[in-house]
């Protein structure tokens, strides 16, 4: 399938727009980088506990700041997710002993502020199964509820299925709610009543690095990174030449740190999945590279007497289709992600949104260029070496007392006139 057919858009001679517009990417990026006092990190990288809250309503940023803040030591970030009415909580690592301590501790100020729990009930969004069962076991007896251990146990197993699939996503209002589960009646929801409530928050997710381990996940993730951009210039140099090695892993770097940039800018974490999608990005757009850089070597053959330049052009042309159909359809799947994958996957589909926008062109208009300007390099540096060995060769044929063309006179010649001068 072809979409784009014999076009003839004068990519490289289009190519400073894009170039400018790159390092405004790169110097902004950079600047936000060094304004932040440094990468912004996950929780995989510096250790700590974070936990992922889903509220009701929009939550209240500052108040679970202050309320965590004069429990917890340490610094607090609280991140609210866009489109949704959740929350990243992040604690600093202090003592390693301390966090499974630091887990309870932010869970209990969040009941405590959020919860306003009545007269000992349960937490019925942030209950665990086996909370639930034990909750409702003695209570569904007394009302006559005649249920085995076996039927109770699904019969809860069902209710927090309910509780956690959408649109609930872990927090319900109001135990009405549960009128559509199976085996669930009136009476049952009574007891719950008695028994639980609501709260106006659920805790959907917690997790826990230690110093040692984010430490060494830091060092692995820059290992990888750096030695699949080797790999890559190593593999182009023996298939094409150093030259296209050398711009296709400049390409790909300049899409890694303008893609990081972004994060800096928008205050986003590099987490585990970031690394991933990162290491993903250099695999697309160096394969992407490759294509045209193939086609390239393809043309040279085929095209002897066009300028390299002419070359370049046509062979983006060619390839432009192919292009097109690729970024387009994984910009879409990714964009897909970011929009509904939910906070697990908001890092790794932001870190594809962008560069596949940033690696799509820079093929066309960073790496292309590259090539050319040090074929235009070379060129010139040749043309300026040849006259210079012409002069050379020609001084060294006309030496003082000897007209160009004239041969050196032989040793033979000279003799006779030795003997006249004794």
């Amino acid at each position: 399938m072809e979409l784009l057919k014999n076009t003839n858009f004068d990519f490289v001679g289009k190519k400073w727009p894009f170039i400018i517009g790159s390092i405004v990417l790169l110097a902004a990026g950079l600047i936000s980088i060094a304004m932040k006092g440094g990468i912004k990190y996950g929780i995989d990288f510096r250790g700590g506990a974070m936990m992922y809250v889903k509220f009701t309503g929009p939550p209240p940023v500052d108040q679970i700041r202050s309320s965590l803040s004069a429990k917890i030591p340490g610094s607090i970030d609280v991140q609210s997710l866009t489109n949704s009415n959740e929350v990243i909580i992040s604690t600093e690592l202090q003592d390693e002993r301390a966090l499974d301590k630091t887990r309870h501790l932010m869970v209990s100020t969040l009941e405590a502020t959020f919860g306003q729990p009545q007269s000992g009930k349960l937490d019925f969004n942030n209950a665990s199964e086996a909370s639930l069962e034990s909750r409702l076991r003695d209570p569904l007896q007394r009302a006559g509820v005649a249920l085995s251990e076996q039927q109770l146990n699904q019969l809860v197993k069902d209710i927090l299925n309910f509780r956690n699939s959408p649109p609930q996503s872990g927090v319900i209002t109001s135990f009405d709610q549960l009128s559509t589960v199976p085996g669930v009646n009136a009476n049952i929801i009574n007891i719950l009543k008695q028994e639980c409530y609501p709260a106006p928050f659920a805790v959907r997710q917690v997790e826990q690095v230690g110093a040692k381990v984010a430490g060494d996940l830091k060092q692995q993730a820059v290992m990888a990174t750096l030695f699949a951009l080797a790999g890559m210039l190593v593999y182009i140099w023996f298939r094409f030449e150093w030259i296209y090695g050398v711009a296709a892993v400049l390409a790909v770097f300049h899409d890694t740190v303008i893609t990081i940039g972004f994060f800096s800018i928008f205050n986003k974490e590099i987490s585990l999945t970031v690394i991933a999608a990162l290491l993903t990005l250099v695999g697309y757009s160096m394969n992407d590279t490759i294509v045209i850089f193939d086609r390239v070597r393809e043309n040279l053959k085929l095209y002897r007497r066009e300028s390299l330049e002419t070359i370049v052009n046509k062979s983006v042309n060619q390839t432009l289709s192919r292009t097109f159909l690729t970024s387009g359809l994984t910009f879409m799947a990714v964009m897909a992600l970011w929009l509904f994958g939910g906070p697990v996957l908001n890092g790794f589909s932001f870190a594809l949104v962008v560069g596949i926008i940033i690696g799509t062109y820079s093929t066309m208009f960073i790496a292309s260029p590259i090539v050319l300007w040090w074929h235009s390099f070379s060129e010139g540096r040749k043309r300026r070496i040849s006259p210079a060995l012409a002069g050379a060769a020609s001084r060294q044929e006309t030496l003082p007392g000897r007209t160009a063309g004239s041969k050196p006179p032989s040793k033979a010649a000279d003799k006779p006139l030795a003997k006249k001068a004794k």
